[in-house]
């Protein structure tokens, strides 16, 4: 069951997605691996549509690696650092939170520099990859996610008061809590070409790859919001993407 600051959130972002993109379907999975790739998965399939993915393997430290579809790099213009963590599908990139500002933490943005962007060479609307080591310290007074699509504003895709906010099953042990998620997005208004992606923590070791997984879902082919039950309890609904979606590129039907 998803915990009650997770059901708060996926409550108050529901009022605000039906405000600013009424005519689309816009959502995010933030939960653990195994369950979050299921429900990326029975999402794109649902609506109709193939999901890619690229489970990182061979990659070296650089400013920009190239898996062949799209290139990854970091949002500082530095070499990120690839290593290995958990049972995390695959290999991954540090992208410790840093950053000025002072705590509450008010701006999103003096943490982007520390984040990762991928840039697609063909346009998608459905993204997800895994993040590790995630809510294991720096709730002062919370630690956060944030996602955004082609430049736009910042979205919090996941937020954390407590250690036990960023617990879930491990892959390798599912009786074992570890701090281990997957997060996606959905947006089946239009496309986008590039998803950068940083947290706030600042003193916290955060981790980000793993497996990255891809669809371009058809306009308007996601279930409106309330007509049908999500694919999982780990579905978060974005609000505040009305000027993000104005933005992109429209899939012609």
């Amino acid at each position: 069951m998803f915990r009650s600051l997770k059901a708060a959130l996926a409550t108050t972002a529901a009022v605000a997605a039906f405000g600013t993109a009424a005519n689309a379907t816009i959502v995010t999975v933030f939960d653990g691996i195994t369950a979050g790739v299921t429900s990326f998965d029975n999402t794109v399939t649902g609506s109709g549509g193939t999901v890619s993915s690229d489970v990182w393997s061979g990659l070296t430290s650089g400013a920009s690696i190239d898996r062949g579809t799209y290139t990854i790099t970091q949002n500082d213009g530095g070499s990120g650092y690839v290593t290995t963590y958990g049972s995390m599908s695959g290999q991954v990139m540090e992208i410790n939170p840093a950053g000025g500002g002072s705590n509450p933490r008010t701006d999103p943005m003096d943490y982007f520099n520390s984040g990762i962007t991928l840039t697609f060479d063909n346009p998608i609307n459905s993204v997800g990859f895994e993040v590790g080591d995630w809510a294991t310290c720096c709730h002062d007074p919370v630690t956060e996610l944030f996602v955004s699509f082609d430049g736009g504003a910042p979205i919090t895709v996941a937020s954390a008061l407590t250690y036990s906010d960023g617990q879930f099953p491990s892959q390798s042990n599912p009786t074992n809590d570890v701090y281990e998620i997957f997060v996606a997005a959905f947006d089946d208004s239009g496309e986008f070409s590039q998803v950068s992606f940083w947290g706030n923590g600042i003193g916290e070791y955060l981790v980000f790859g793993g497996q990255v997984r891809t669809a371009l879902l058809d306009q308007g082919s996601l279930p409106p919001i309330g007509a049908v039950p999500l694919p999982a309890s780990g579905l978060l609904l974005l609000g505040g993407l009305g000027g993000i979606a104005a933005l992109r590129r429209k899939r012609a039907k």
